[in-house]
């Protein structure tokens, strides 16, 4: 292993003399300053990179500056590295498939002379996919987005464009977005977006701060263009040579907006689209309608564990690897990897895919016979680009050839399938019937059978047949006369030189002299005589002397001759029938989303069937009617874990009972893991998979907020707690009741008093006035007060969603004081966490929990012994020392409300530091005054 590694890693030496370096340094001096760009130059044997390019490649990718050397003398050196072909493929990769804060720029030529052949940055890969992607599948297909926003008093209306250069689509969307952009944000993160462009005059701008927070958020690189590339002049002249059919269409669809024509004309002229013409009328274009899917942001994104991420144990880590069960050759991973990032609010296309994956869990022998064939199925979208592109060759058309016979044998096992028959034959049958007539892929079939000689394919070989066309078939027949005329020589002399054929006497065949007679140098003495005045000696070695004659000459020479314009016209007929197979592309893209999207619905029931416990068929419900109830749910990711025996759950977020959940209990005692599965398990339902549950019931929800976890963002300059309520302010600003919030640990990050007064409003500013389904983990006790708020409320004003506590259940053996965790989740509230037992799990030094527990003590009614268990009462209120009247906890509570939204509202930007500060004095004398009339806002002074 170390062998390979150190083979992988080797330190190609930098040759070059002292002119060529000359050469080298002029040239590279006048290259434009791009902080961004990587630049590679190609020296054919090896890669070198220079100046800071190489410090980063040296410190990044080698982990030492041992690496680095110097390219000339003095205050004209340059720093150096060079990189083996093996090491440049890898670095590529990790900067256009992991990072996205470079580009990429690989150049050609020699001394002073070099040019730019290849670019590529992580929304655009297609200069290098061939490296990228020759011995792993494409997983997600990359989309550069470029935004247009207009800012005005009642908030942002943004113009959105993107390309998605693999599927060949272009999109446009016009939105009006709130002061944190989450429109733009879950728009991104549904788009899989890994570059976006922003007008350069606009981004420095003080209003697009937040804006450059959602993009740092969604982890995509930021280009800057120039304002005047945001145009709409040429715009539809532009897409009338790149969007195939009709221009009237596309001229209805762009005057329907204002901003997003802008990002559009700045994406084609960024992309160059219009300088490749294999890019003419092959691009769909279309309306990006934000209302189709739920929208997700990168919060929730991570919080839910939905793709992969390095740091991943194991694939199950994360429900893209636990669900990825595609057999395709990557069409199946792309498609689930965008349905998980589009989950549908459409009830009628959610009930579609769960009857289909219910069909495939019940037929088993369907489901295997189906995947067998798939198995076989190439990577059809890919293949097709390749070849639109003209980079194809006679293989990828093979390719496609094999595929393409293994739909009869698909159909053929869709037709047996009984159950859910009609839907089966609208979906797939007929389409797959229109598919395969005489005028689509059958003839495609038939081109191949006709053109390819796939008899040699057993030999690797991929050629034209000769039969095709005349012109080959009479050169193919003239080599084959020659190769038995030059066959018949090496016989005859043979004979002559009274040798044996091919044990003696053989003939060989290599560039530098054609067809040529070698003997050992044992034989050479016997032939030596006639060697010497009936033949030429053209090479004397240890493995033999190699010979000619007049004859062998004259026939090799005619061979070499006709096989070259062999050659030429194998190449010319491959290029003829790859350009006619690039006709055939309507056929074959509707045909690979017709796979893809078979494969994932295979895949959905082979992981619901496979499981030790096997998933359920939610039933799915409107958005506004029906309740959320989930019985025996599980989180997928966790119970697939060797090492787990998971406990699984029920629950229930009913309207006007328990819509609202307060989730209290002691540290690893599974809050987190309980309300992470409930968004997993809705995610997975509005996919169209079936889910971890022993039943299950779900209004559709059309967004998933999430603040879970302390992840620091002080790389980007934003604290814990920062990042805490930049995450709460988005919920705030962006939920609906339609939607589901999950909150875990609010307020952690700054001081209890603090943090318990942001938690409290942020409740019933959610209860009251968003009233959407929420689950809030959390270990402000007192909180669990807001269940008999709640039906004070309900008798007085009818205007609460109804809130319910719960907690997860715990043991402390009374003995031994040791804590048990039972991961139950049951009915009422908590009146601990249980920390200090936590530490104690963690082996605290006794002194240190000893010391602990005084504390605790001296501050709360601290009890080792409290317990929950069957006798706590249902909803058991908070056992501090203190308590506080209920509808003084209210009063006080609406108060820090108000003073909390008054001082959001206050234009910080604009005010210097005495301004502010005068500002946040007068509101908390405000508030002061206020509090003197209750005791609960009093402890807070």
């Amino acid at each position: 292993m170390d062998a390979n590694f150190d083979e992988h890693n080797s330190l190609p030496e930098l040759k070059l003399d002292a002119k060529q370096a000359q050469g080298f340094l002029s040239f590279f001096k006048t290259l434009p300053n791009d902080p961004r760009a990587v630049r590679f130059f190609d020296r054919r044997d090896y890669y070198t990179a220079h100046g800071e390019n190489a410090t980063f490649i040296a410190k990044t990718y080698y982990r030492t500056t041992t690496a680095l050397r110097q390219l000339g003398s003095g205050c004209n050196g340059l720093s150096s590295v060079s990189v083996n072909k093996n090491m440049f493929e890898t670095i590529i990769r990790d900067l256009l498939l992991e990072r996205t804060d470079h580009t990429l720029e690989l150049y050609e030529g020699s001394g002073s002379n070099w040019r730019l052949v290849k670019s590529a940055s992580p929304g655009n890969l297609s200069s290098f996919e061939d490296v990228l992607f020759a011995n792993n599948e494409m997983q997600d297909t990359p989309v550069v987005v470029a935004l247009f926003p207009s800012f005005h008093e009642n908030g942002c209306t943004v113009g959105f464009g993107y390309v998605d250069l693999t599927k060949r689509i272009l999109g446009l969307a016009e939105f009006l977005d709130d002061s944190h952009f989450t429109n733009v944000e879950s728009t991104l993160v549904a788009l899989g977006c890994k570059e976006c462009l922003f007008p350069m005059e606009i981004e420095k701008s003080s209003e697009c701060k937040n804006l450059n927070d959602a993009l740092i958020r969604c982890g995509v690189m930021v280009t800057q263009r120039k304002k005047s590339e945001f145009k709409t002049r040429d715009l539809m002249q532009d897409l009338g040579r790149l969007v195939k059919g009709s221009i009237e269409p596309v001229r209805d669809l762009i005057s329907g907006f204002e901003f997003a024509p802008a990002a559009l004309g700045a994406l084609l002229s960024y992309a160059e689209l219009l300088a490749d013409e294999g890019n003419y009328e092959t691009y769909s274009i279309l309306r990006y309608n934000l209302g189709s899917y739920m929208r997700l942001d990168s919060a929730a994104m991570k919080a839910l564990n939905v793709l992969e991420s390095k740091t991943d144990a194991n694939k199950n880590f994360s429900l893209f690897g636990l669900m990825n069960r595609t057999c395709t050759a990557g069409m199946g991973k792309r498609l689930l990897h965008m349905w998980l990032k589009q989950p549908l609010l459409d009830i009628s296309e959610i009930n579609s895919r769960l009857d289909l994956v219910q069909a495939f869990v019940e037929d088993t022998d369907l489901r295997q016979d189906l995947r067998q064939h798939l198995r076989r199925i190439s990577d059809i979208e890919r293949l097709m680009r390749n070849i639109k592109r003209r980079s194809a060759g006679l293989q990828h058309i093979v390719k496609l050839y094999q595929s393409s016979i293994r739909i009869p044998y698909i159909k053929s096992s869709l037709e047996k399938c009984e159950q859910f028959s009609s839907l089966i034959k609208e979906r797939y049958l007929d389409p797959f019937e229109l598919l395969t007539g005489d005028d689509h892929l059958n003839k495609f079939i038939a081109l191949v059978e006709t053109s390819v000689d796939l008899d040699q394919l057993e030999n690797g070989e991929y050629l034209i047949s000769p039969s095709y066309d005349d012109g080959l078939a009479a050169l193919k027949s003239e080599q084959e006369s020659l190769e038995r005329q030059i066959h018949n020589l090496h016989k005859q002399t043979a004979f002559d030189l009274d040798l044996q054929v091919d044990k003696a006497l053989k003939l060989d065949k290599g560039t530098q002299f054609g067809h040529v007679f070698r003997i050992t140098k044992k034989e050479e003495p016997k032939v030596r005589k006639k060697l010497s005045t009936q033949f030429i000696v053209l090479e004397t070695r240890k493995d033999g002397v190699k010979f000619t004659n007049t004859k062998l000459k004259k026939l090799g020479d005619q061979y070499q001759k006709v096989l070259e314009e062999y050659k030429n016209c194998q190449k010319e007929l491959v290029n003829r029938v790859v350009q006619t197979t690039a006709t055939f592309s309507e056929v074959f893209e509707p045909l690979a989303g017709l796979l893809s999207e078979l494969d994932v619905l295979l895949s959905f029931a082979d992981l619901a069937s496979r499981c030790p416990t096997p998933y359920t068929r939610p039933e799915i419900t409107p958005a506004d009617v029906g309740d959320i109830v989930l019985e025996g749910s599980r989180h997928p990711c966790v119970e697939a874990q060797e090492w787990v025996n998971f406990i699984p759950n029920d629950c229930r977020l009913v309207r006007g009972r328990s819509w609202f959940q307060i989730i209290t209990g002691p540290n690893m005692g599974g809050k987190s893991t309980f309300i992470r599965q409930i968004g997993v398990n809705i995610l997975m339902a509005q996919v169209g998979c079936f889910v971890p549950c022993e039943k299950a019931s779900i209004s559709v929800r059309d967004c998933i907020f999430s603040r879970v976890g302390a992840g620091d963002c002080q790389l980007h300059g934003v604290s814990t707690f920062m990042q805490e309520m930049l995450e709460t302010a988005s919920i705030l600003k962006g939920a609906t009741e339609k939607s589901l919030v999950i909150i875990d640990e609010l307020g952690r990050g700054t001081s209890t008093y603090d943090g318990f007064g942001l938690a409290w409003a942020i409740c019933e500013h959610i209860i009251e006035v968003v009233k959407a389904p929420t689950l809030f983990a959390t270990h402000f006790h007192e909180l669990t007060a807001l269940a008999h708020e709640s039906a004070n409320h309900e008798l007085q004003k009818k205007q609460i969603v109804g809130v319910a506590n719960y907690h997860v259940s715990a043991h402390i053996d009374s003995s031994s004081h040791r804590l048990t965790m039972l991961y139950k989740v049951e009915p009422g509230a908590c009146d601990q966490s249980f920390g200090i037992h936590v530490a104690e799990f963690a082996n605290f030094p006794e002194s240190v929990v000893a010391l602990a527990r005084e504390k605790a003590a001296e501050l709360e009614d601290f009890s080792p012994t409290s317990m929950i268990s069957a006798d706590t009462k249902p909803e058991g209120g908070s056992k501090r020392k203190r308590d506080y009247d209920t509808d003084d906890i209210s009063r006080g509570a609406a108060e820090a409300s108000k003073f909390l939204k008054e001082f959001a509202e206050l234009p910080l930007e604009t005010m210097d530091l005495k301004q502010a500060l005068q500002h946040v004095s007068k509101l908390k004398d405000d508030l002061q005054k206020n509090a003197m009339n209750c005791e609960w806002l009093q402890q807070f002074f």
